[in-house]
């Protein structure tokens, strides 16, 4: 490879690196794992640096490349195990009195494609056409993705979390909403 190649190259790298590491934790809650899944797209572009030199966005080139390695490395079985640095002090128990909202956990239950978008859509802010064309599909399957794990984020947070309507005003009228358990005015 010619050395401008090499030095734009390492330029990309270097300017991609923190945002992209940021992004493959978010996607597997295990910074060792995110740290291989990093490496792992840079090697993969670096191999075909000399043709894909000129794309328009390689940051989104780079975290399709996450995206499709984390995918792959979720149907190996042996890596269904997490560590973590610091063991808890003690289990968690869903439901107990005390127990806090752990996004975290909840973002665990998520198929690795349906976290990928989540991540890439609320998290990163990104719109619906261009989470499509990171992931390679269409944007009728991302507002599927993100469907399906917003309705999974319901079920495991518990609806007073993610409800929108939670925050609504109350009428001035003080007639009952629509959306009121005890029946109202529909």
């Amino acid at each position: 490879m010619h050395a401008d190649l090499q030095e734009a190259f390492r330029a990309v790298a270097a300017a991609e690196m923190d945002p992209l590491r940021r992004f493959a934790r978010s996607l597997t809650r295990d910074s060792h794992r995110a740290d291989d899944l990093v490496q792992g797209a840079l090697e993969r572009m670096y191999v075909v640096w000399a043709r894909t030199h000129s794309v328009t966005d390689p940051g989104a080139y780079l975290r399709s490349i996450v995206v499709r390695l984390a995918i792959s490395e979720s149907r190996r079985p042996w890596r269904r195990e997490y560590s973590t640095d610091i063991l808890p002090e003690r289990p968690y128990q869903p439901g107990a009195p005390g127990t806090q909202v752990d996004l975290t956990r909840a973002l665990a239950t998520l198929t690795v494609k349906q976290r990928a978008v989540v991540v890439l859509r609320y998290l990163e802010d990104r719109p619906i056409a261009e989470v499509a064309e990171v992931m390679r599909v269409g944007e009728g399957t991302v507002k599927r993705y993100c469907a399906d794990a917003v309705a999974k984020l319901r079920r495991v947070l518990g609806d007073d979390f993610l409800d929108d309507r939670a925050d609504e005003p109350t009428r001035r009228s003080g007639a009952p909403s629509v959306s009121s358990p005890s029946g109202g005015n529909r």
